[in-house]
């Protein structure tokens, strides 16, 4: 029966890319709310157009107000959850083609959002589709859900959590292969000073950030395990708020810490001028590498591909940060870096296709097994 799923997977071809060059062409970045589109009229355009695909292929479908929407097979309290995002980072410049054009050479589709997050999204749905199509039965209902608001602040997440019970396992397919078992923990941070306190402030942030290795061993914050890696300090910005001077940075740490440590190793070191602000924080993420999730997912991955599927960490982050039950898997390929947010952001339609395959068997393989 996977070989049948997989093979109509290949004669859905078409119907895929011409759904996905479809929901490309929307402008999805975000712009100011209007009524029940909170996160602007492109947004809400693209989140529409996709739920009226989800119902075009047979699915049930709901838009919670805007906010976030989800297609779904079965019926039951408990269920399979995939969730990828519609929104996207602004476009930017140095483009060959118009970004929202769908534009096709090489057998490669160049859009912003192709890879991040909307050709994903679209194949996990297929991938469903062509499940549905071929008569697989599941144990457990599967809901695909897409978010809008992943890359300016996940508050499309905490609408739905507050509306819908969490998935009981699942994925996001917004970061790389082989399936991801740990994220390490996120967080901005801001330094303020007054004015008169302009030379302390200066002296803390050269010694401690600005000439200092980027792990923070100066700090002694400079943590380390080997799932991991080393604590990463980036993202620094310079500027003044309410006649303050301030420094922001972003703290990218394993799961060794905690994030209260880090602030108060880093307090130690401060002069008693300064002031610490957390902004936010998102908590690691961290998965047993054997339970039942993510040993299925590496089970899919290495029969799809034939690659080695050892689960891996990354310095990412996604919606697995604020989702309950979830790991990132997919959609880029080892060596596959440096495309979502850039210029020119591509996709391969082959890949596309693969994706789709990966996922279709990650849904046979966990919603016929649990129990």
């Amino acid at each position: 029966m996977n070989d049948v799923v997989l093979q109509k997977i290949d004669e859905l071809k078409e119907d895929i890319i011409e759904d996905i060059i479809e929901v490309v062409k929307i402008d999805s970045v975000e712009s100011e709310a209007e009524n029940g589109m909170p996160f602007g009229r492109g947004v809400n355009n693209c989140l529409v157009k996709v739920l009226e695909i989800a119902h075009k292929l047979g699915f049930k479908t709901k838009n919670l107000d805007g906010y976030i929407g989800y297609a779904e097979l079965g019926e039951g309290k408990d269920y399979i959850g995939v969730i990828g995002h519609l929104d996207v980072v602004p476009v930017g410049d140095g483009w060959r083609e118009p970004p929202f054009s769908g534009f096709i050479k090489d057998d490669k589709i160049y859009s912003r959002g192709i890879l991040d997050n909307k050709g994903p999204i679209m194949t996990c749905l297929y991938a469903l589709y062509a499940c549905k199509k071929c008569n697989i039965k599941f144990n457990t209902p599967i809901r695909i859900i897409f978010g809008t608001n992943e890359e300016t602040g996940m508050k499309d997440v905490e609408y739905y959590l507050r509306h819908e019970r969490p998935p009981i396992m699942g994925w996001t397919p917004d970061c790389k292969y082989p399936v991801v078992y740990g994220e390490r923990g996120r967080a901005n941070l801001k330094i303020l000073a007054d004015k008169k306190d302009i030379g302390e402030f200066f002296q803390f942030i050269t010694k401690y950030f600005l000439q200092s290795k980027d792990d923070g061993e100066v700090l002694g914050i400079n943590y380390c395990d080997e799932e991991f890696g080393k604590m990463q300090i980036r993202n620094f910005a310079l500027n003044t708020e309410n006649h303050k001077c301030a420094f922001n940075f972003t703290l990218s740490y394993p799961a060794v810490t905690t994030i209260l440590k880090i602030i108060t190793k880093i307090k130690l070191k401060m002069p008693k001028s300064l002031d610490l602000e957390l902004l936010n924080n998102y908590d690691p993420v961290k998965f047993d590498k054997n339970c039942f999730l993510v040993k299925k997912l590496k089970e899919a991955y290495e029969e799809v591909t034939g690659l080695d599927g050892e689960p891996v960490t990354t310095t990412g982050g996604t919606y697995a940060k604020i989702m309950p039950n979830i790991v990132p898997f997919g959609p880029s390929f080892p060596g596959q870096k440096g495309i979502g947010h850039n210029p020119n952001e591509w996709m391969n339609i082959k890949d596309i296709i693969l994706n789709t395959k990966i996922y279709a068997l990650s849904f046979i393989k966990l919603g016929e097994d649990y129990e």
